[in-house]
């Protein structure tokens, strides 16, 4: 492998880097955005129990923004239980912005590499071919050997290159469509509450 490495070239040093970032953020998004820590099971039932026994105080407002995202989202509307609807609901959307910030972070760098390294490969191969070029311009074609180092370079680094950015723009697809169903759920449970609190659906009862 470390052979492998070495005949590809410089360019192969980023393309390595690039597996490392990607792996690192695959690993990281899979465990931030598991759907018992982003939206706990069974916190809006919770949430609408103490309201309806008048025990939501800021204590409780500050522990739940402290709980998970969905639980930031559902507190920004709680501070603004007693004013109107609109104004609640717009405080929820607000914080729900800043929750897909959130949601979606190192999404951006994962895509990046998804993009760049078949570039990366890409160039890899212009140099390589480069080079066969240029000994085939001093030394002619007569001796295979001599245009192995150029081939194999063309070859070894547009593979790296495409191995990292396959699996890349895979993980990228699903995590971005794992944020949208997370935000989903979200929505509509906090869309629930507000309805509680509104008088519009009638809740749990006591």
């Amino acid at each position: 492998m470390f052979e492998l490495i070495l005949a590809g070239g410089w360019i192969m040093a980023p393309i390595i880097i690039c597996s490392i970032l990607a792996l690192t953020i695959v690993v990281e998004r899979f465990w931030t955005l598991r759907e018992k820590k982003i939206t706990p099971p069974n916190l809006v039932d919770q949430i609408i129990k103490l309201y309806q026994k008048n025990r939501i105080t800021n204590e409780a407002i500050s522990k739940l923004n402290n709980n998970s995202p969905l639980g930031r989202i559902l507190a920004s509307g709680l501070r603004n239980m007693n004013a109107e609807r609109e104004l609640m609901k717009e405080s929820i959307e607000e914080e729900g912005r800043q929750v897909v910030l959130d949601l979606e972070r190192f999404l951006n760098t994962l895509g990046t590499i998804a993009a760049i390294t078949p570039l990366l490969g890409l160039l890899g191969t212009v140099i390589g071919m480069i080079k066969v070029f240029a000994v085939i311009t001093s030394v002619g074609v007569g001796d295979p050997a001599v245009l192995a180092d150029g081939i194999s370079q063309a070859l070894l680094t547009t593979a790296a290159g495409l191995s990292v950015a396959i699996p890349s723009l895979m993980f990228y697809r699903y995590f971005r469509g794992r944020v949208d169903e997370l935000l989903l759920k979200m929505e509509a449970q906090a869309v629930y509450l507000v309805e509680v609190v509104h008088g519009d659906r009638p809740g749990i009862k006591k």
